[in-house]
């Protein structure tokens, strides 16, 4: 008996999508904070045998991907990992999973990247994950400017960086300037014995505590750059950064807020991106540090979402 369009469309807001040419789905299983336990990938390991093909790939939203599996197992395999507190999802014009780079661990990871993950992962992605938007609404995290996790082409990303103040005083003026050699986009000058510190600092944290005379202090004060409307493929664009960074602390409202912006300015079908476009960054960041936009939080979710005219 062939699946009809609407069982087809039914199971992927679920997370199972047809693979091409058979009536087999993969089905997508969600990381809390990015992370997966060693027990949990046991037992994903054990679903993908017991009901796919025995294969699992991740996805670029760092999911785990268990192809093969028959229309008629979806809800044995659901059933299978939801006793072990795991879950297909991850598709639809919603919050989809979060993503975050190892800036927890990495040598460069100026904040816990994977705390900010798993916050994010039960304020919006669990606490927001029936709330319609007008398409879907990616979040990524990086630890520093590296960029690894690619945040500006998300529709929010959140960059860690090390912001200091440099201390002329302490700088002696050494041949070999820790802080001028540590520094990755080179930066730092020296003149009339003392080190300047360039306008392409970056803030990226590599610095931070060389100075063996505490020129740059050995602790900087972590704030997050954020990024909107950032997307990638078929149409791209960066992400536009707000002009004002903030502690790690505030990003959950910032985000709470660009999504509400969102859902009560876009067009259904049109991007986080294309909606800023068209009413004005200035118009967005204007709101977003108001906290009008949270205030307003029920009426704004009970309102439809707006038609193009």
């Amino acid at each position: 008996m062939a699946i009809s369009k609407e069982d087809i469309a039914r199971v992927k807001g679920r997370g199972f999508l047809i693979n091409r040419g058979t009536e087999c789905f993969s089905g997508r299983v969600v990381p809390a904070g990015t992370m997966f336990s060693a027990h949990d990938l046991k037992m994903i390991g054990e679903c993908a045998e017991k009901f796919g093909n025995g294969k699992i790939t991740f996805t670029s939203r760092q999911t785990a991907e268990l192809p093969g599996i028959p229309f008629d197992k979806i809800e044995e395999a659901e059933a299978f990992l939801a006793k072990e507190n795991l879950y297909f999802g991850g598709t639809g014009a919603k919050v989809r999973p979060i993503t975050a780079c190892k800036g927890t661990t990495c040598v460069y990871g100026n904040y816990d990247t994977q705390a900010l993950a798993l916050e994010m992962h039960e304020r919006f992605y669990i606490g927001m994950g029936s709330v319609k938007l007008p398409h879907k609404f990616k979040i990524g995290i990086g630890g520093c400017p590296n960029s690894c996790m690619k945040p500006s082409l998300n529709d929010v990303g959140v960059e860690g960086h090390k912001v200091f103040e440099f201390d002329v005083e302490k700088c002696r003026g050494c041949k070999k300037c820790a802080v001028m050699n540590n520094c990755p986009v080179r930066c730092v000058t020296m003149a009339d014995g003392k080190a300047i510190i360039g306008e392409k600092c970056l803030n990226c944290g590599v610095c931070v505590g060389k100075c063996p005379f505490g020129a740059v202090p050995a602790e900087g004060k972590t704030l997050c750059q954020i990024y909107v409307g950032g997307t990638w493929g078929k149409t791209t664009r960066i992400g536009t950064p707000l002009k004002r960074m903030v502690p790690v602390e505030e990003v959950g409202d910032i985000v709470e807020s660009a999504m509400l912006w969102y859902r009560e300015n876009g067009y259904v079908k049109e991007r986080f991106g294309v909606t800023i476009d068209r009413i004005g960054v200035d118009a967005l960041e204007e709101a977003l540090f108001s906290g009008d936009l949270l205030a307003r939080k029920d009426e704004i979710l009970a309102a439809p979402l707006k038609e193009r005219p």
